[in-house]
């Protein structure tokens, strides 16, 4: 069997309603655990000081992008279902740490194994993909995707407003009971899958990197998507900070409420999906990308001043990000089926060292120059991630890129 391996003889279910709901229930429920610190970033740091304020974020979306390195690969030789189970009941534990933590350096490494954990989010897309048909897999991914989306969003409102009224150990004491939930509805509801490859933990590690070094698509999908995410990220994790000052001094409730505004970003995930499946993604690459691009010019412009600028900025930037991502997962997934936890390794490792390194300059270029200086930076992310589409063909010789090269 090669490195990166076909796929072994399998009668694989079929994607049903009923499981792509689930799958997309998992699957937000999962990775909302890696956001819900940012609403309350405030008043982490009014009680551990203010290096919290990235500290805590910087180290759960490290810990995914490490999660995802080195626990998404699995998904291709042991069944998902079962590592689905596993990653999550391990959540709750992490969870409940952060809770009780005492000090600053445990409710980081309790953030740090989170963002590990979390990572049964992405053993439930390549999941949609393995059970999908060809003809329809952007379409079915967008779907799932859409659960995963609004996930994200949504832990802030929820993060916001339990943080508000009960504290912030109170929201993850309650995650760490969504996360067991969770873990009960993967056991009764997923189907039972086989391995793709036989390949031992070494040369299924190994076997990422030749996916690196032999699929250019994938390298530019990943690092145009890596730089929307620095972009996101960078936007985010400063936003509590910054409304909760003059003019608008809101409370963690307030910030979190922004992301009702970014969940109708959400709901275009599966056009998004249905318009890869019919012609070429790059277009939606594009056009994400310079949404968001528009996105940071409407902060610097209006979000300084006014709710409704920034509530407008915000349902750029989630559109702008989420087409994009769309588009490029329903690439990247076509291009070796019996490798997608590897595929989505590569990408999603990719993805979230972006948005570590996004968060953190963020967080720095807000205490450096405020709000201004940290529209530049995020628009800055998001100008270079419209040139990686844009420059491609030259960079690959060809004025096409194929959709299932």
């Amino acid at each position: 069997m090669t490195a990166l391996s076909s796929p072994m003889p399998t009668a694989a279910p079929v994607l049903t309603p009923a499981t792509r709901l689930s799958l997309s229930l998992l699957a937000g429920g999962a990775v909302a655990n890696i956001y819900y610190n940012q609403p309350l970033l405030a008043v982490l740091a009014q009680e551990f000081g203010p290096s919290a304020s990235s500290l805590v974020p910087a180290a759960t979306l490290a810990g995914y992008g490490l999660g995802i390195l080195g626990l998404v690969p699995l998904g291709d030789r042991y069944p998902r279902r079962g590592l689905i189970v596993g990653l999550l009941v391990l959540l709750a534990g992490a969870l409940v740490l952060a809770a009780l933590a005492p000090g600053l350096g445990t409710l980081v490494t309790a953030s740090f194994l989170i963002g590990i954990l979390a990572t049964a989010a992405q053993q439930a897309v390549p999941f949609a993909a393995e059970l999908a048909p060809d003809s329809s897999r952007g379409r079915m991914i967008g779907q799932v995707m859409t659960g995963l989306l609004l996930g994200i969003l949504l832990a802030r409102t929820v993060s916001g407003v339990v943080g508000a009224w009960f504290g912030w150990r109170a929201m993850f004491g309650a995650a760490a009971g969504l996360s067991l939930a969770l873990a009960a509805l993967a056991g009764l509801t997923l189907p039972g899958t086989s391995a793709t490859t036989s390949l031992s933990y070494g040369r299924l590690m190994a076997s990422v990197l030749d996916l690196v070094r032999t699929q250019p698509a994938l390298r530019h999908a990943a690092l145009a998507q890596a730089l929307l995410f620095a972009a996101f990220n960078a936007f985010w994790t400063s936003l509590a900070l910054f409304v909760e000052g003059p003019p608008f001094r809101l409370d963690p409730a307030g910030a979190g409420l922004f992301g009702l505004i970014g969940a109708a970003g959400a709901l275009c995930a599966p056009f998004a999906g249905r318009f890869a499946d019919t012609r070429s993604p790059r277009p939606v690459v594009i056009g994400g990308a310079l949404l968001t691009v528009a996105s940071f010019a409407v902060f610097g412009l209006l979000g300084s001043v006014s709710l409704a600028g920034m509530a407008v900025g915000v349902l750029l930037i989630d559109i702008g990000i989420n087409t994009a991502l769309i588009a490029n997962q329903t690439r990247v997934y076509a291009l070796a089926p019996g490798a997608r936890g590897r595929i989505n390794t590569v990408f999603f490792t990719t993805v979230f060292i972006g948005g570590a390194l996004g968060a953190s300059a963020g967080t720095r270029a807000f205490a450096a120059g405020g709000w201004p200086l940290l529209c530049l930076v995020g628009g800055a992310f998001a100008a270079a991630a419209v040139l990686v589409p844009v420059l491609e063909p030259r960079l690959t010789g060809s004025s096409r890129i194929p959709q299932r090269p």
